[in-house]
């Protein structure tokens, strides 16, 4: 099991930062939408442009281990942000579960903060 161990922080990497360079994704094929939805969390709709940076940008870095832990931290941030600002009406089941996914991916960000990008990145 050791032997597989060595894989898991650059596996968690991966599996963090997709969703953010998917979500990076999806803003820049429709910004103007997104800014909408920016808009209505109380924030200026052009924040979706560092928004979509910082999650393209950010997600890219994460997966490959560049600065993994200031990422990671800056992503946990903008998650914790996203889930106060955006998934607050727990009266919505899923707004609730969109609220905790948050939490959890925040969670394992800052678990790669504290104990670094491992073995597989380009840190090392």
């Amino acid at each position: 099991m050791d032997g597989l161990n060595k894989y898991i922080p650059l596996i968690s990497r991966i599996l963090l930062g997709l969703i953010f360079v998917l979500a990076g994704f999806g803003k820049l094929m429709d910004p103007a939408g997104n800014a909408g939805y920016v808009a209505s969390g109380g924030l200026p709709g052009f924040f979706v442009w560092p928004a979509m940076a910082l999650e393209l940008l950010g997600g890219i870095a994460l997966i490959i281990g560049f600065k993994a832990r200031w990422v990671a931290l800056a992503l946990a941030g903008f998650s914790l942000l996203a889930a106060v600002l955006y998934h607050n009406n727990f009266a919505d089941q899923v707004q609730m579960i969109m609220f905790l996914k948050n939490l959890a991916i925040a969670g394992g960000l800052l678990m790669v903060y504290v104990h670094g990008a491992g073995k597989y990145a380009v840190d090392k």
